[in-house]
């Protein structure tokens, strides 16, 4: 806003003095004079003095345009590898070597440079896990890795696997000093073990997020309609997401603003996000921050859950009270439960499996979409919010595989797991 021009004026009601107006002739005289000389002043001072270059203004960045509806027959899945035994994830080290880090159900991790499977695992940790999945299908096994966000500096990673007792476990590993290229196994370190009641519903996955803390997902127990009530158990670590400081040596700490401290001191002090199923894979978007959740339903509904980044934790997804937007045991919904932001039936599926929000450079246009699949109907769908913030969800890709996981590369490329041994990449048709 420009502010009004002020003047002091002689107001018209006024009468001036005898000695103002003997004076007035020459004040006027004197005015005059001088309002001629300041204007000659302009016109020599452009002769003597170079005029200043005005700097610009910095243009303020225009926020990116809504995603739109993407036309699935522009891209296909691309077979990148084959030969792995049950692929349950796949990631990258974020140290610029462009490896991908692939993980087989049995203890295994497997690299990949440049398209090809390298013949021996990076690291064997068929001794400490279950062997389950060796004689029948299985949710235990080897299911999550990590990277530390320093991993370049220190070497350092996490594993998130089922023992041969069935409980959960976490577990940092360092590359060795004298040769970063392998893992050193003395540098085994336990940091978290968790009893598991039952076979199913280990959750899996643990990522670092944004804030630079470990997030690790674990289902409710297992069984079927969570028995022993540990969705809502604010006491158990079942059923949640937890948020670690996991550079604390020796273990683990307590981010100082988890909401077990802050928001709700009936939570355990770990706990990010609660009410929650079987969390079969979460991520964060690289761009928004945004943190996706996909939560496997029991017997209507399968969900994801999008928390914002400036979140402060303490969500409660309402499971078993709730089964997506419906009522599932007859319990009390209370008005904290947390509805999902997309959902389908059984009609389309019967085991999500949760993906990324595409931000890679080779298909520009589907920035902002955010792509997840279903196990038992292979179906993949792309989600996005449109101009007015509403979610929009379509069915992108019948691919036939039993989907595990997604993956996504350094440079945002998207890739999809095939239980039966295979490694996918989205790429234009």
């Amino acid at each position: 806003m420009i502010p009004p021009f002020v003047t002091n004026r002689w107001h018209p009601g006024r009468r001036l003095s005898g000695f103002a107006c003997l004076g007035i002739g020459r004040v006027v005289a004197v005015l005059v004079v001088s309002l001629l000389a300041l204007s000659v002043l302009p016109a020599l001072a452009q002769e003597t003095t170079p005029r200043a270059e005005s700097t610009p203004e910095t243009p303020t960045p225009l926020p990116p345009p809504p995603p739109t509806r993407p036309d699935p027959s522009r891209y296909r899945l691309h077979l990148v590898a084959s030969g792995l035994y049950r692929p349950v994830y796949l990631t990258h080290a974020g140290d610029g070597s462009d490896r991908l880090f692939v993980l087989e159900q049995n203890g295994r991790i497997r690299l990949m440079v440049d398209d090809v499977l390298q013949p021996e695992p990076w690291l064997d940790l068929t001794a400490h896990v279950s062997r389950d999945s060796m004689r029948q299908f299985s949710e235990r096994g080897l299911l999550g890795l990590a990277f530390h966000p320093d991993f370049e500096d220190n070497g350092r990673f996490f594993v998130h696997y089922s023992d041969h007792r069935g409980d959960t476990v976490l577990e940092r590993y360092s590359l060795r000093p004298d040769d970063p290229a392998r893992v050193d196994m003395a540098s085994r370190l336990p940091i978290l073990r968790v009893q598991q009641p039952f076979s199913n519903h280990n959750g899996g996955q643990i990522e670092f997020g944004p804030d630079g803390n470990l997030y690790m997902g674990l289902g409710d127990g297992g069984s079927a309609g969570d028995p022993l009530k540990h969705g809502q158990n604010p006491a158990t670590l079942l059923g949640t997401i937890l948020r670690l400081d996991v550079d604390v040596e020796g273990g683990y700490g307590i981010p100082p603003d988890n909401p077990g401290l802050t928001r709700n001191l009936l939570l355990a002090p770990q706990i990010w996000a609660w009410g929650l199923r079987n969390p079969w894979r979460f991520s964060f978007d690289r761009v928004t921050g945004e943190l996706y959740i996909s939560d496997v339903g029991q017997n209507r509904l399968e969900e994801v859950n999008v928390q914002p980044a400036d979140s402060p934790g303490g969500i409660n997804y309402g499971w078993r009270p709730m089964e997506g937007s419906l009522p599932y045991s007859g319990e009390t919904i209370t008005p904290d439960m947390q509805l999902p932001a997309l959902e389908y039936g059984r009609e389309d599926g019967c085991s999500i499996t949760g993906g990324y929000v595409y931000r890679g450079f080779s298909l520009p246009e589907l920035q902002g979409i955010y792509f997840y699949g279903d196990w038992c109907s292979g179906f993949v769908w792309a989600a996005w919010r449109d101009a007015s913030g509403v979610w929009q969800n379509m069915r992108f890709a019948e691919s036939r595989l039993q989907i595990t996981s997604f993956g996504e590369d350094e440079d945002g490329e998207l890739y999809v797991l095939d239980y039966a041994g295979a490694i996918y990449r989205l790429v234009r048709a």
